[in-house]
């Protein structure tokens, strides 16, 4: 399901102490190794991984990482600064060493301390990093450390070796001893790097080793690394998954989960009577389940609270929902409960619906050839009104009817039967039109080139359902802020902006409407007796888009939009516009950008454009769309002339 990301603690939290000397031996090092000053296999980078050893016991829910750097230039130096994340509530690290070997062959232990620093909140998860900096870093240095990572609760079903990594690797060793009483298939989705042997199975344990490994290149706006990235993929499955054929494999998962599902959804007179109280006898079949819809929503949705304490948890003693009747009893279920709460509510009221199982998009691109069940990680409804197919997910929070979460959108699902039959649908995808971002400013500019005014901003669809979700938990104050730095963002110089209205937080289907007072100094740059004013008085955020010449990986976006901007100027007594620019209008058939300047007695109205149509591009087509994003850019810096008049004399007196 989606949640929202939490904002950058600020603060560094828990030091801990480590112990001052290894207890193992160090692996040795060569003269080689000590007195090499460059990679030709990576002539650019800064440092290398001349050692990447990975050791994972899936049995003891534990992995051993072993990690060698060697320093190549200054820049490389910041790989002294060490940052180990994890996900505090699964997993801790633990019996971490490091060291630091000279080019002369001199050591230093690392005796110094290890915080604990929060990075992020997301999917109502915590992440943290082990961060530590490591003295007496120099180019020509050899930095070491390893660590072991603890999981709790037997997290094994996301096992996987990352064959790549931010530095270019030399050698690398994995190996897996695999968890008992599971079966284990494991794949290599986009193929393994040059000259690597396929991984082999001996003694009970997977082994794969490897040469010359590229650095992974991390890109804005790219596909989820673990997709893009060269690796390993570990599938665990119970005894009933053991089938070799995909067919066939996907046929039991159908059978298994759509007897879970029916089990959970099953109609009741409780069911019934629930239905005949929302609707009415005349309601059409897309008006009844848009009220049951609304019913779902009603609900406590546990997935988009905070996560409780332990000791919270404790006191309220939530009661396990095993059917939609316990969802209605209880008044509560996480996100998937939820959903199949309002596909109960559909199958009572007689409503042509099934429920699909489906992968989101922002971790992994789901493919079914790697017979992964795991990864079909929540659940839609598909419902049918006539002719027309509607996917609906009320257990996402402030997601309007119709709509999917973007990371829902656009996927391919397992449709659920009574026949066990293979069925795959997708998703779909909302167009530009229905997630929409519109400012609209009202100002007035000063003699001093001063804009000063209102702008109202008014979030539709996804734009709006994602602000709810990714604000939900925050008080007025953070809210407020949230609202006002993305103003700021958007415009690419020094702003003043408050906002003025209390903007309604809780609705799913209505627009996220903010109004706001803000000012603009020195907007209008004072040229002789001229002024210049920039058309693109929003653009900051596609300010520095897409700037680079050459691109790695294809261009992957959340969702289609519409980003459009509607400005009138106000312009001071006297003063005349000399020269206008141009309408400009660039169109690569997935995006669109228009700019256009008119001007009516005084008032100078600006309209601009952005429209995005795909959530993917493939690389070989990045030339156009950076020639797109210089355009855009260009027409945002186009700029009106005009002339300081002097002020009427009434005025002057």
């Amino acid at each position: 399901m989606v949640q929202g990301i939490a904002r950058l603690a600020p603060l560094l939290l828990l030091i801990l102490a480590i112990p001052a000397r290894a207890e193992q031996p160090w692996e040795p090092i060569s003269p080689e190794e000590l007195k090499m000053t460059s990679e030709p296999k990576a002539p650019k980078a800064p440092a290398i991984y001349l050692m990447r050893k990975v050791d994972r016991d899936d049995a003891q829910s534990t992995e051993s990482v072993y990690l060698r750097i060697k320093v190549l230039t200054d820049e490389g130096r910041a790989f002294g600064n060490v940052e180990i994340a994890y996900i505090a509530s699964q997993e801790s690290i633990r019996a971490l060493q490091a060291r630091v070997v000279h080019a002369d062959g001199s050591i230093v232990e690392f005796d110094g301390t290890i915080y604990d620093k929060p990075l992020l909140k997301a999917h109502g998860v915590k992440q943290m990093a082990k961060s530590f900096t490591l003295p007496g870093v120099d180019v020509g240095s050899i930095i070491e450390y390893r660590y072991r990572r603890q999981m709790r609760y037997g997290w094994i079903f996301d096992s996987r070796w990352l064959l790549s990594a931010d530095l270019f690797t030399r050698y690398g060793k994995f190996s897996l001893r695999p968890a008992d009483d599971w079966l284990l298939r494991w794949s290599w989705p986009i193929g393994l790097p040059p000259d690597t042997t396929q991984p082999l199975q001996t003694g009970g344990v997977i082994r794969l080793e490897t040469h010359d490994v590229p650095a992974f290149v991390s890109e804005e706006y790219m596909p989820p690394e673990n997709a893009m990235k060269f690796r390993v993929e570990f599938v665990y499955a119970d005894p009933e998954s053991n089938q070799r054929n995909e067919d066939d494999y996907w046929k039991a998962q159908t059978k298994r989960a759509y007897g879970r599902v029916k089990s959970f959804a099953r109609t009741s007179k409780t069911l019934e009577q629930e239905v005949a109280r929302l609707v009415q006898p005349g309601d059409s079949p897309e008006t009844q389940a848009r009220k049951l819809y609304a019913r779902a929503q009603q609900l406590r949705n546990l997935s988009f609270e905070r996560r409780a304490t332990e000791q919270e948890v404790d006191r309220e003693k939530l009661a396990t929902n095993d059917t939609a009747d316990d969802v209605l009893k209880h008044g509560y279920g996480d996100g998937d409960e939820v959903t199949l709460f309002f596909y109960a509510l559909l199958r009572a009221a007689k409503i042509d619906a099934s429920v699909l199982l489906v992968s989101t998009r922002d971790d992994y691109i789901f493919d079914p050839r790697m017979m992964n069940g795991h990864q079909l990680n929540t659940c839609v409804v598909m419902a049918t009104f006539g002719n027309d197919t509607m996917y609906l997910d009320p257990g996402v929070s402030f997601m309007p009817f119709g709509y999917l979460p973007w990371n829902e959108t656009g996927v391919q699902g397992l449709r659920l039967g009574p026949h066990g039959a293979v069925e795959w649908a997708v998703t779909s995808l909302p167009g530009p039109a229905e997630s929409r971002v519109e400012r609209k400013v009202v100002v007035k500019l000063d003699t001093s080139g001063t804009l000063e005014g209102k702008v109202t901003a008014t979030y539709t669809g996804l734009e709006a359902s994602r602000r709810r979700i990714a604000e939900r938990n925050e008080d007025a104050t953070e809210r407020r802020k949230f609202l006002e730095d993305e103003i700021e963002a958007d415009v690419p110089t020094g702003i003043d902006v408050k906002l003025t209205n209390s903007p309604d937080w809780t609705g799913a289907e209505t627009p996220l409407v903010a109004e706001f007072e803000f000012s603009v100094p020195g907007w209008a740059a004072a040229a002789g007796n001229r002024a210049l004013v920039p058309v693109g008085l929003f653009g900051g955020s596609e300010k520095h888009t897409f700037e680079h010449g050459a691109r790695v990986h294809p261009l992957y976006f959340s969702h289609p939009y519409q980003h459009t901007d509607e400005i009138s100027i106000e312009l001071p007594p006297g003063w005349q516009v000399a020269s206008m620019p141009k309408p400009r209008a660039v169109d690569i058939k997935v995006i669109k950008y228009g700019s256009s300047a008119q001007l009516n007695g005084t008032t100078l109205t600006l309209k601009r454009e952005l429209l995005l149509n795909t959530i993917m591009i493939q690389q070989k087509f990045y030339p156009q769309v950076h020639d797109f994003f210089q355009a855009v850019r260009a027409g945002d810096e186009d700029q009106i002339v005009i002339t300081r008049g002097a002020a009427p004399r009434a005025a002057q007196n």
